[in-house]
């Protein structure tokens, strides 16, 4: 069978579905209006949907089994961004104000992976192969770490394989590890008073929080340089004349390697400790997510990209391509030059690749110890099962991550393409590992060896819930 040609007579189905998921937008562990769309189209599709898995109630499984064999899984997001709505147009336009917006891609995310499994399902209702397809609904991969509590409930178990993908400006495999991260609450409790007429009676929370943020901004010379800190002040009090008796921050902290995060998150907490030791308040720390870095599969990735090249990058329309001229002018000229580093460009292809506003080629494979400097969740379920991720071209170059400009892409053909795209790789992808049995050994193999020399912990510690209300 062939899956490429399926889900290209079958186009109208799938965009239609991603349209729908792009005009809920709704944020992590609240999807459940996506996460139902997806779960009633694919058990239309004759499979068996278990809802609620890892405890998390828009998280869920659909299976499809014709027998004894290979179990091969794909992965989908669909959880939007806050602050990002915004119109199908090239300038800005926000559909409400202050509403969420799929800023990265995850409405076609997640129905690509739907494309994948259901013409492979095709391919074994006809008899050319046998075994078991999972598709994952996975929620909140912004921050909320859905995959990584999903993987340390066992959600992931029994894979021989696992496929996953995420839209972009380029169409590649990448080899790039991506960066382990904790995010944290830190709370200081203090004692409120009237800040002009009795401070000395009261202990303020919210100095603790400045003072651990100074202290923090100190420890930045005496980090690993691909090391990442950053925070936001959730709560900081009410009232200049009233000193706060409750502050709040919320940190994420980010390094190459678990072991290289943990170290670094213990400086992180001895220095809210001593901030709080300053103010005369009491500390409480909460870790609200966790997630590790990749572990790369380069059997995975090789076929991934044979499987790009055999398939073909999708070529856009003159209307698609007015559309990201236009669009491009709301982007920074540098946003080009700023990652083009991590997909092994240099400042040659850069200049060639500036009169171009879509990308219609595929990335030759890059394999480099360059570290993305961003986390995902994806890198858990890396280290449960063999996984590989492809990129897919949805966006015009230099589009800025999780920004308007990637919304209003995401809900017309330019997406749309590369959405597709994605879903015919992983289906022929998963149709190769499905019918060659060395091939997925051999990936199996790769992986028990790696995951053999780097001991794996879920950086979620035990007893810690998904934060349903984050």
């Amino acid at each position: 069978m062939n899956i490429p040609d399926w889900i290209e007579e079958n186009r109208s189905i799938f965009t239609a579905l991603s349209d729908e998921i792009w005009g809920y937008a709704e944020l992590g562990y609240r999807e459940s209006r996506s996460a139902k769309t997806l779960e009633d189209a694919l058990e239309e599709g004759g499979f068996k949907i278990e809802r609620g898995a890892a405890g998390i109630p828009t998280a869920f499984v659909a299976s499809y089994s014709n027998g004894k064999g290979p179990v091969i899984g794909i992965l989908g997001e669909y959880d939007a961004l806050p602050g990002l709505s915004q119109d199908c147009v090239p300038y800005r336009k926000p559909l409400e104000d202050g509403a969420p917006g799929h800023g990265c891609g995850h409405n076609m995310l997640g129905v690509a992976g739907i494309a994948s499994v259901m013409s492979l399902k095709q391919a074994m209702d006809s008899g050319e192969v046998k075994g078991t397809i999972r598709y994952f609904g996975c929620p909140a991969e912004e921050g909320g770490a859905g995959k990584a509590f999903m993987a340390k409930a066992g959600v992931f178990d029994g894979l021989d394989i696992c496929l996953t993908w995420h839209p972009d400006t380029y169409n590649s495999v990448p080899y790039t590890n991506f960066l382990a991260n904790y995010r944290v609450l830190f709370r200081f409790h203090g004692k409120t008073a009237h800040a002009a007429a009795d401070p000395f009676n009261g202990r303020s929370a919210l100095d603790a929080i400045e003072l651990m943020n100074v202290g923090v901004n100190y420890l930045r010379e005496h980090m690993i340089p691909d090391a990442r800190v950053h925070y936001v002040i959730t709560k900081g009090g009410v009232a200049p004349n009233v000193v706060p008796d409750f502050a709040e921050s919320l940190y994420s902290v980010r390094a190459p390697r678990t072991d290289q995060l943990d170290p670094l998150f213990e400086r992180v907490k001895n220095i809210a400790k001593g901030a709080a030791l300053m103010t005369g308040t009491e500390l409480e720390i909460q870790v609200i997510s966790g997630m590790s870095n990749m572990l790369v599969n380069e059997t995975i990735n090789e076929v991934l990209q044979s499987k790009m090249e055999e398939v073909g990058a999708p070529k856009f329309t003159g209307e698609e391509h007015a559309f990201a001229r236009e669009l491009s002018k709301s982007i920074p000229p540098e946003s080009l030059e700023t990652s083009a580093y991590v997909y092994g460009l240099n400042s040659n292809d850069v200049a060639r690749l500036k009169d171009i506003v879509l990308f219609e080629d595929i990335l030759p494979p890059f394999k480099s110890e360059i570290i993305m400097p961003g986390s995902t969740d994806v890198g858990d379920v890396s280290w449960v099962a063999p996984t590989g991720q492809i990129l897919t071209a949805c966006w015009a170059l230099g589009s800025p991550g999780h920004s308007w400009q990637i919304v209003a892409q995401g809900k017309m053909g330019i997406g749309q393409r590369g959405m597709l795209y994605a879903g015919k790789v992983m289906g022929a992808a998963a149709l190769e590992f499905m019918k060659n049995d060395a091939l997925r050994k051999k990936a199996v193999e790769e992986y028990k060896q790696k995951r053999a020399a780097a001991k794996y912990v879920s950086p979620i510690p035990d007893g810690t819930k998904p934060p349903l209300d984050y």
